[in-house]
């Protein structure tokens, strides 16, 4: 029996511990994230009504403390659900909402310690791939800038690191130059020229943490993915209605969260594509985005962070392509793979990206300087 079919079965356990409305009628596996088990339940309520869920089982081995990640879950979600009703939103459908178990928890433990959580299905809603027109990218934009704003006085040093370091670049390096170090010949070989690439921008690791040490960066509340597909759109409206896949909300800077939705939304392929020239940067959907963020920050960053911005972007792509590329090296155990040398694929396909910024970095630091002189002034934020 494979993994697959071994999870499926074990969910019929897992849906008894939540406090579910109505009978269970239908269960099938749902979306195509690369790190947790994920299904769209479907029950039917007393008066007729259909009900949805999503259920989940966490990744255990990626998220060690699952515990803390869902205690991050439910205190930023509630955060949100008090700034969404006092904004005259609609709570139920632009966060996500936790579903509890019967015994009031956030999360159901299996005799195996698997990990289960359940949300409430946000219908008539869609996710998006790809960016599919400027206007998509912006609204995009304008939700992760107004994530940022909602959470700007949330005090984020008391969140957990769900994954210690994850956007802690210097860290990432030395985690790379440890798989390069262990790789099977084979493996190091093939990926020679991907590892040479990165080596050669040890440097450029260090320009975030440093400023952030130094306090001229503030400590946020950061998604940490801000990839495209992390927001639901309304289905018939097309506006950005709803952050999702907050595993990895947790304290950071701005600009991971500005830098990685660049990465994903304005290159111009898909990030696995094989074909290398077809991937460069779109200037102007970097500047799609860039509008759209600050419109929803609305004035809640710091001069330094908008200057730091493109860094960002740089970083994020950059971290994000040695880490498919240590991944690799270390045999595919964390990201998803659907064909050989995928994530050695993806390495390449962010390091074109990077070499493409650099190239273009002029051009991106006149964009960013054009929207920074109209941004009212910030002080640090209280959070």
């Amino acid at each position: 029996m494979n993994r697959e079919n071994t999870i499926y079965e074990k969910t019929d356990k897992a849906i008894g511990q939540f406090a579910l409305s109505g009978h269970l009628i239908e269960k099938k596996p749902y979306g195509n994230g690369h790190i947790n088990d994920t299904f769209l339940l479907t029950c039917r309520i007393s008066d007729g009504q259909i009900r949805q869920y999503i259920l989940q089982r966490m990744n255990h081995s990626i998220f060690k403390q699952p515990k803390l990640l869902m205690e991050n879950v439910v205190n930023v979600t509630e955060y949100l659900r008090k700034m969404i009703i006092s904004q005259g939103g609609d709570p139920d459908r632009e966060t996500l909402n936790v579903v509890r178990t019967k015994d009031g928890e956030s999360y159901y433990e299996d005799e195996n310690h698997n990990f289960w959580r359940m949300f409430l299905f946000i219908e008539k809603t869609i996710c998006l791939e790809k960016v599919e027109s400027p206007k998509d990218f912006y609204d995009s934009a304008v939700a992760f800038g107004n994530f940022q704003r909602m959470l700007t006085d949330y005090p984020a040093h008391t969140l957990h690191e769900t994954i210690p370091n994850f956007h802690n670049t210097p860290s990432r390096f030395q985690d790379f130059k440890k798989a390069v170090e262990e790789a099977p010949l084979r493996r190091r070989t093939l990926a020679e020229p991907e590892i040479a690439f990165a080596l050669a921008r040890e440097a450029d690791t260090f320009a975030l943490t440093a400023l952030l040490e130094k306090g001229m960066l503030p400590l946020r509340v950061t998604h940490n993915d801000t990839k495209l597909n992390n927001i639901l759109f309304d289905r018939d409206t097309k506006k950005a209605l709803c952050i999702i896949d907050l595993d990895t909300v947790m304290p950071g800077l701005s600009a991971y969260d500005f830098g990685d939705s660049i990465r994903f939304g304005a290159s111009t392929g898909a990030e696995d594509e094989t074909d290398l020239n077809k991937i460069e940067l779109d200037l102007s959907l970097f500047e799609t985005f860039l509008s759209g963020f600050l419109k929803g920050c609305d004035g809640s960053l710091t001069k330094k962070e908008i200057e730091m911005l493109p860094m960002g972007a740089k970083l994020m792509t950059y971290e994000c392509g040695i880490r498919f590329l240590a991944d690799y090296l270390e045999g595919d155990v964390y990201f998803k793979i659907h064909r050989e040398n995928h994530n050695l694929d993806r390495a390449r396909t962010q390091f074109k990206l990077v070499a493409d910024m650099e190239k273009k970095w002029d051009d991106i630091e006149k964009i960013v300087r054009k929207y920074q002189t109209s941004q009212p002034p910030c002080s640090l934020p209280r959070g």
